[in-house]
Order: C-alpha cells, then sequence, then structure tokens
C-alpha cells in the first residue's frame, strides 16, 4: 500500500473533492492549495514575513506608540507580520472580501504566539477597535471583533467588544498622511466600564467603579488588524486613560505593521 494513503482521512479527503468543484488557493500568491495546506502554501507560510514583536518589550511598532500616547509606563505593543509585498492580501481578505476563515487561521496564530509571553498572557480584557455604527452596518462586521475574539480565546480573557465607541465617523485613512491621521481620529473615540457576566480577578474593582487610586491593575488588550501610523491605535489608548486613568495596563496587537 502507497505509505501516503495511511496519512489520509475523512476531513483530508473531503477538502480534496471540494477541490475538485471549488479549488482553495493562496491567499498570498495564488496557488492551489494543497489538502494539508490552509489559507497559505508551504511556502509563502515558511516566509511569512514575521516581526517577533510579541517576545522584544521594546520595539518598533510600541515606541511609534509611545511617541503618540502620554502615557505614564510605556505600552507594550505587537504584530504577527510586516505588512509588506503579497502578505498585504492577507488582512485584505478579511477587511474587504469576507474571508473570516483566513482571519480566524491567522488571529489564531498572533493569539497562540501572545500566549507564549507571560506579559501577554496575563491579559484580563481584550478589546476590538470599534467601528463607527454607520460604518458597521454598511459593512456587516467588524474585521477587528473577528481578530480580538480569537485572541482572547487564545489567551483567556474576557472579550468585551463594547469597552471602547466610536462616537464621530471619522473619513477613511488610508490615504491620509500621519498628521492628517491623527486629526482625523481625535476624539473619535470614548471609553465605557462595562463588563460581562462571566468573572474574573478583576471584576469587583470594575464593578465598583473606582479606578482612581490605581492599587490594581486592570490588563486590557486593544486589538485592530493593521497597524499604520498609529494614530488610530493612539486615539483609543487616550480613550481608555482617561476614562480609568492609572488603573488600567494598555497593551496593543495587530495582525499586521506597516514598518
Amino acid at each position: 500500500m502507497d505509505p501516503r494513503l495511511k496519512r489520509l482521512n475523512l476531513k483530508s479527503l473531503a477538502l480534496s473533492l471540494t477541490d475538485l468543484v471549488m479549488p482553495r488557493v493562496c491567499l498570498c500568491c495564488g496557488r492551489g492549495l494543497l489538502p494539508c495546506e490552509r489559507h497559505l502554501c508551504s511556502v509563502c507560510m515558511a516566509d511569512l514575513p514575521l516581526t517577533h514583536f510579541e517576545g522584544a518589550r521594546v520595539n518598533p511598532m510600541a515606541d511609534k506608540l509611545n511617541s503618540l500616547v502620554n502615557a505614564e509606563s510605556y505600552l507594550q505593543a505587537s504584530a504577527l507580520f510586516y505588512y509588506t509585498g503579497e502578505y498585504k492580501k492577507i488582512t485584505q481578505a478579511l477587511k474587504y472580501g469576507r474571508n473570516f476563515g483566513a482571519g480566524h487561521f491567522i488571529a489564531g496564530m498572533l493569539g497562540r504566539r501572545l500566549a507564549s509571553s507571560s506579559f501577554w498572557a496575563g491579559a484580563d480584557v481584550v478589546c476590538p477597535v470599534p467601528l463607527h455604527w454607520t460604518r458597521r452596518l454598511k459593512r456587516g462586521y467588524n474585521q477587528a471583533e473577528v481578530i480580538a475574539q480569537d485572541i482572547a480565546r487564545e489567551l483567556g480573557a474576557e472579550y468585551v467588544p463594547g469597552l471602547l465607541r466610536r462616537i464621530r465617523r471619522t473619513g477613511t485613512q488610508t490615504r491620509l498622511a500621519s498628521d492628517a491621521r491623527a486629526q482625523n481620529v481625535a476624539a473619535a473615540f470614548e471609553a465605557r466600564p462595562v463588563w460581562p457576566r462571566a468573572t474574573t480577578n478583576s471584576r469587583s474593582l470594575w464593578e465598583r467603579g473606582d479606578f482612581s487610586d490605581g492599587a490594581a491593575k486592570i490588563r486590557i488588550l486593544l486589538v485592530d488588524d493593521v497597524c499604520t501610523t498609529g494614530a488610530t491605535l493612539a486615539a483609543c489608548c487616550r480613550a481608555l486613560m482617561d476614562e480609568f486613568g492609572n488603573s488600567v495596563e494598555i497593551a496593543v496587537a495587530t495582525l499586521a505593521y506597516v514598518d
């Protein structure tokens, strides 16, 4: 018997049959995927430009964010890969193409890398960068929420989508320069002390609504799809600090980072 047949199972057989009708292709290079490959071919997966920021507290992404936010302590930041070349298609597939399967796959990769670090694994709350309700209604979903849910699951943290709210609709950031991006999202967000029904070690502090003394720290992980200039993420961080003061410790994670 051909030894390759021993590795076949019902799932791989089903994928093979499906590929005959609707061939799956690599998000980046367009090459047809083998049954053992998911969303990225083996070549593109091997060449994925990982940042390795999760293992370095001081890194270019964190430096960029801290230059925009006047925080008492250095804010930690991490991204899975550099937003470059054909790898841009990974986040675009989720944001514009409704490819939720790819989004969950890549977000899970990021979550597992964060979970390997003691600091990131200690997050209490995972919160997505919100869309304005009109934009969410038009698109039908918020890509940051898709990513944040998977990261929260990997970290064993609370997923709190209502913690931040976008109170002002802003124009697209895509074609704006750095200063214009910061001005575009200024005062566009507000934070609200909401908490899900599940219990955590920090819930009692949250329920009291007393964030003034800084005796206890609630670790909030803010999540988005891409960090470009950091303007949107910085505006969200400022909203969280304005609401909760020094009782929160904020970190930021995105799928991709623009160097």
